[in-house]
């Protein structure tokens, strides 16, 4: 009885690089679907990002802190210092915009300080310096104020400059006070939102939900770490101009 031989195994037969090609393009079209497929000028294929965060945040006042007009803190002459007045001062204004912690601060409008321009520190990396730029609007009322970013841009090197085509932010930040329960609280909600283009490898060839996702957590991170000490700050100089207000009118 004849043997047979028993013959080595060979390894599988790669497919042809035409077939590779249209596997990675199949995958990057996918990737495109789930990504709502938008394009631009600045490379085939180009997607968008939308990256978004929020945070909350309610602070129980100490008795001696007064928001209302029903409440005031008030001066020997019987002047009211109210948490809206401080917010409509210059000084409430810097306060809100957290001047101490940038570059340049200048109102855009030369009466009042509704819109400003801020600067934020250059940030160096890889040899390359980047200055963030944002035009701010604040509208204070009688019970809320809210501050909205109108535009932002990114100044330094013409590479840099061009980033500015590629990414769009938002931002919201909706302060409210109220007496809850015989006790005074403020309330904070600040909104951020981003949306960037995804055209550079290899994030183009994932699905945008993997650009997406971390986004979202490190600009959440982000909020929760800056609103409560944002608060604390504010409240911080409020008394602060409080007590000037009372000494001036002593």
């Amino acid at each position: 009885m004849m043997k047979l031989q028993k013959l080595p195994l060979r390894p599988p037969i790669p497919p042809p690089t035409t077939t590779i090609i249209r596997r990675c393009e199949a995958v990057r079209a996918a990737a495109a679907d789930e990504g709502g497929g938008s394009s631009s000028g600045t490379g085939t294929g180009s997607r968008r990002a939308n990256l978004c965060a929020q945070r909350k945040e309610r602070i129980k006042l100490p008795p001696d802190y007064h928001y209302g007009a029903a409440t005031t803190t008030t001066s020997t002459s019987g002047s009211a210092f109210l948490f809206s007045d401080f917010l409509r001062h210059p000084s409430g204004v810097q306060a809100l915009l957290n001047s101490r912690a940038l570059q340049s601060f200048e109102p855009l409008d030369s009466n009042t300080y509704s819109s400003c321009r801020c600067t934020l520190h250059r940030i160096q990396f890889l040899k390359i310096e980047v200055a963030p730029v944002m035009d701010l609007r604040v509208t204070p009322t009688t019970e809320d104020c809210t501050v909205e970013m109108l535009s932002c841009r990114f100044e330094g090197s013409e590479i840099v400059k061009q980033q500015n085509n590629l990414f769009s932010a938002f931002m919201r930040n909706h302060i409210t006070w109220d007496t809850v329960g015989y006790e005074p609280c403020l309330d904070v909600d600040v909104s951020l939102k981003v949306t960037l283009e995804v055209y550079t490898k290899p994030f183009s060839l994932l699905p945008i939900s993997a650009v997406e996702k971390p986004g979202n957590l490190l600009m959440q991170g982000l909020l929760d770490r800056l609103v409560p000490l944002l608060i604390e700050q504010l409240l911080r100089d409020y008394e602060a101009w409080v007590n000037e207000q009372l000494a001036e009118s002593s």
